[in-house]
């Protein structure tokens, strides 16, 4: 499971190890990358005053009917709360989802990933967005309690759910 950073790491762990981009990173750590899997919202690259410009506030979020998400959230249309500048490089998408990645769930207006799933794992999910801000102890978030639950049904021997 991976939560907005760890979901840009994730993707590029991704891309390097499994879609054969060895030289894959983030902008953010480095920014001439050969392969910037990850990288600034577009609508950031001109800013050069940084303060205040991040991505913030609950956004739309549509998932996939049959996803992992899907399952997990019951619905298809989902509210989370963002705070991030960087995002899936659209450049790549192709070339990850070729490699297995499935990225699930899209902002409202479709441009950019907000959910990773790798489908081969028992239980994998990354997510662009900050599921813990609207979780609570007796309604914990969609993602943290299918983390939970996957950890403990493996550890229980029942086989890995299909979605």
């Amino acid at each position: 499971m991976g939560i907005c950073y760890g979901f840009q790491l994730a993707t590029v762990e991704f891309a390097r190890n499994v879609a054969g981009l060895e030289s894959a990173h983030s902008t953010e750590c480095v920014p001439e990358a050969p392969h910037p899997v990850i990288d600034l919202l577009p609508e950031q690259k001109t800013i050069s005053e940084m303060g205040g410009t991040m991505r913030l506030g609950a956004n739309r979020v549509d998932v996939e009917p049959g996803s992992l998400a899907a399952e997990l959230y019951g619905s298809s249309e989902i509210r989370e709360r963002h705070r991030h500048r960087w995002e899936v490089n659209e450049e790549y998408y192709m070339r990850l989802e070729e490699a297995g990645a499935r990225f699930t769930a899209v902002s409202k207006d479709k441009k950019l990933k907000e959910i990773l799933e790798l489908p081969d794992h028992y239980f994998f999910m990354g997510t662009q967005f900050h599921p813990e801000f609207k979780s609570r102890p007796w309604a914990p978030s969609p993602p943290y309690y299918g983390f939970v639950k996957a950890a403990y049904d493996k550890k229980m021997g029942k086989p890995k759910p299909e979605f």
